[in-house]
């Protein structure tokens, strides 16, 4: 019986061995090109809310609330970078309020502007305060 089990384990083993890595290399739980897709769509998100954010902060108009509240807007837009997740969704959200209700050129700042310039800048302040 002990070699009749040696007999039959050796070949076992060594058909095991060889066949189990050439298995485990075809088989994806999700397809790497669609992951790849995935990772590139989150990036660019962050990237375009990103840009939102420092757009908004960038406005003679932003500044000139941020001015008139006592924020400084240097260190605000510094720390934009740190930004992530739900946070940074929240920070764009609100620039993109503000983006879209001083577009076009608008020279004049009305209350409902100031207002979402003035949470803008404290949704930011927060967030960097609380890190």
């Amino acid at each position: 019986m002990y070699t009749l089990r040696q007999v039959l384990v050796l070949p076992l083993m060594l058909c095991l061995a060889f066949t189990a890595p050439a298995f485990a290399d075809q088989r994806h739980a999700i397809d790497p090109s669609v992951l790849a897709k995935a990772v590139d769509q989150h990036v660019a998100q962050q990237d375009a809310d990103l840009a939102a954010i420092r757009e908004a902060l960038g406005r003679r108009e932003v500044e000139q609330v941020a001015q008139q509240v006592g924020i400084d807007l240097g260190h605000m837009t510094a720390s934009v970078a740190t930004l992530g997740g739900t946070d940074l969704a929240r920070a764009a959200a609100a620039a993109r309020h503000v983006n879209e209700a001083l577009a076009g050129g608008a020279s004049t700042v009305v209350i409902s502007t100031t207002t979402i310039i003035i949470a803008l800048l404290v949704v930011i302040l927060l967030i960097v305060a609380l890190r």
